[in-house]
């Protein structure tokens, strides 16, 4: 047995990838390759179907990097020549999704949120209502999440935003109550303001389309599900999620508060710390105002403002809105293109969106979704339950299997397309614009439930202040509270805007 683990550390330093996650899903990739195709669907479509099981696999068992499973993907899908019988429109096809628009939205706005954290204008927004509501700690907890709510629309990296802009201000504010996991001191307020600060992160990424990298996605297949019935621009998206996201915000803290209560609940000193670290960073400088002017900007096309005054023909695209942003900065100084080239994440997203757009696409192309939601369909219908329990079971299932799932866009690229196709065969015409929305809610609340959800949740889990026990707990419980306010406000808001 020693013997065994001295090899196994021996391959690690030479063999760049996790070994045995890696046979395993070599080992499926031939079982089912190799398998007789079910009933239904071609050769073609089968084998893709393994590429498919074996790419979603090595992403949640983390063989290697994101992007690299992604690369391997791509070349597979190439050199398979399965969705056509010559390379040239092979290589076509599985690059065929690299100018996908809402992919390079993503893109060129996790570049433009790096202004945040090199002009300090983050930091400086978090202190702010630290100063103006810590008093409390539920006040410093509702200071977090509003920070949260500002900078979520400009940080389509949940990760960054959460873990690399509020954390590094939620530690300093425990460390000055002398709230330390070593010491064993994190109940005085450093596990509910971790809480906060990581529950907040599942809100307001339900919020805007630009609040976590898998929301573009999510529109893309409730755009295709819906034969292009229904489509959610970024304006849209903020409307409809706007109200439930902004009571599930104000709920979050307070019930937190309940289950989780901090030891010290009075923090005067709190305002004081936060003065003095606005006292740190000094007057507002030109790059903060550049940064702040330019994501107002952003914010007003984004909400469709031109269009509003002087007619649909002056409408801008999205995407161009962040390329509006960038070349801001860029012409200001305020980001450099030194700075564009060194943003790794924004440019592996465009790998691995592009890669699990790309597998989405050709899925559907070869009938494999069809095929499964056909299936998942004659399921539920056989079964005889009325279509509003089939609706529940459909987004209570896609939700809760989550945990299971170790990065959101591998769950929704595996699972959200085949159940929006199977709700809108089963739910009457009336209700499915509800069901759709509901579904884009539970893709990011489903941030909620693990310590390994998302990229931002090891990030705090692991800074010490919350045992998994709470994780696990707290986080089922404010699972069942969003989702209720996202069913129930948000109908309620839904049915008044007229989508159902």
């Amino acid at each position: 047995m020693q013997s065994l683990s001295k090899l196994n550390q021996k391959l690690s330093e030479y063999v760049p990838f996790r070994i045995i996650p890696g046979i395993i899903c070599v080992l499926i990739y031939w079982a089912l390759y190799m398998s007789p195709k079910p009933a239904g669907l071609t050769a073609e479509a089968w084998h893709f179907v393994a590429i498919f099981v074996a790419a979603i696999l090595g992403i949640i068992l983390k063989v290697m990097p994101l992007g690299v499973m992604s690369m391997i993907t791509i070349a597979v899908v190439m050199l398979s020549k399965v969705t056509s019988p010559t390379s040239p429109k092979a290589v076509a096809d599985a690059l065929g999704s690299m100018d996908n628009a809402l992919i390079w939205l993503i893109v060129i706005s996790v570049i433009v949120s790096r202004g945040l954290i090199k002009t300090g204008l983050g930091a400086r927004i978090g202190y702010y209502f630290i100063r103006l509501l810590g008093k409390r700690t539920i006040g410093i907890g509702y200071g977090l999440a509003l920070c949260e709510l500002l900078l979520a629309p400009f940080t389509p990296s949940n990760t960054a935003r959460c873990g690399g802009i509020i954390h590094p201000i939620m530690r300093s504010i425990a460390l000055a109550y002398d709230s330390v996991p070593q010491k064993g001191t994190q109940g005085k307020v450093g596990t509910y303001l971790a809480l906060v600060n990581y529950h907040a992160n599942p809100i307001s990424s339900a919020m805007f389309i630009t609040a976590t990298a898998p929301n573009p996605l999510v529109v893309n297949y409730i755009a295709e599900a819906t034969h292009q019935g229904f489509t959610l621009s970024w304006s849209t998206w903020a409307l409809c999620m706007l109200v439930p996201g902004i009571v599930a915000m104000l709920i979050m803290p307070f019930v937190i508060y309940l289950i989780s209560p901090p030891e010290l609940k009075v923090t005067p000193n709190a305002v004081t710390f936060a003065h003095d670290e606005l006292q740190k960073l000094g007057k507002v400088k030109a790059p903060e105002i550049i940064m702040l002017l330019t994501f107002i900007i952003m914010l007003l096309l984004w909400a469709g403002l031109p269009a509003a005054l002087f007619g649909p023909s002056f409408a801008v695209d999205p995407t161009a809105v962040a390329f509006v942003g960038l070349v801001i900065l860029l012409l200001c100084g305020t980001l450099t293109w030194d700075d564009v080239l060194k943003e790794k994440s924004a440019w592996d997203t465009l790998i691995w969106f592009g890669a699990l757009v790309m597998l989405a696409g050709q899925l559907n192309k070869l009938g494999v979704i069809a095929w499964f939601s056909d299936g998942l369909r004659f399921a539920i219908e056989s079964s005889g339950m009325s279509w509003p329990v089939a609706m529940a079971i459909l987004i209570l299932t896609f939700m809760y299997t989550h945990y299971v799932f170790a990065s959101t866009t591998a769950h929704i690229s595996a699972m959200m397309l085949a159940f929006l196709m199977v709700g809108v065969h089963l739910i009457p015409a009336d209700y499915v614009n509800l069901f759709m929305l509901l579904m884009a809610a539970a893709s990011a609340i489903m941030m909620c439930l693990t310590h390994y959800a998302t990229g931002t949740s090891p990030i705090i889990f692991g800074s010490g202040y919350v045992s998994l026990g709470r994780w696990w707990g707290v986080g089922f419980v404010m699972s069942v509270v969003n989702l209720l306010v996202f069913a129930i406000i948000g109908g309620i808001w839904w049915k008044i805007l007229g989508y159902w």
